[in-house]
């Protein structure tokens, strides 16, 4: 090693780095839906948290009736929360395992079993699926992630 940086272009040019840049692309959108499905469901339900939120259905009294919690926004909530404390650690962890220069395929293996365990998780929270398929696949994702920070710390 020659002490100096990697031109940006090396970098993008990098196959794991590529691979690393998709899977996080791929799991931080499905993040962002979290949102989209958690408004779609407070407006539909018309289960709102905040009193000017419930403007448009009506003034004073009359719109309190819809500041209230729905089993359905509060799982998709903590769906979306879950994504938080998973996907951002992922993303961090998985930066710092491409730079590491681990071989493609085990990389590969890494980013698409955190990928899918994520995307199932999601599946199992919302549908809901019975246990312990949200279990299995957070510990899947979890098992992903600790595996290329052990790899990290070992390099």
């Amino acid at each position: 090693r020659s002490g100096k940086m990697a031109k940006s272009t090396q970098l993008i040019n990098n196959e794991v780095f590529q691979a690393y840049a998709t899977y996080t692309a791929i799991v931080l959108l499905k993040m962002m839906l979290m949102s989209l499905v958690t408004a779609y469901l407070r407006m539909t339900r018309k289960a709102f948290m905040n009193p000017e939120d419930t403007a448009s259905f009506g003034k004073g009294e009359s719109a309190k009736k819809y500041l209230r919690t729905d089993p359905d926004v509060e799982r998709a909530r903590r769906g979306h929360l879950n994504d938080l404390e998973n996907i951002v650690p992922f993303a961090g962890i998985g930066l710092l395992y491409a730079l590491s220069g681990p071989e493609l395929s085990t990389a590969l293996m890494h980013f698409r079993i955190f990928a899918g365990a994520r995307i199932l998780h999601t599946f199992a929270y919302l549908i809901p699926l019975p246990q312990p398929s949200r279990g299995l696949s957070w510990a899947v994702g979890y098992a992903v992630t600790f595996s290329m920070a052990y790899k990290v710390l070992k390099t």
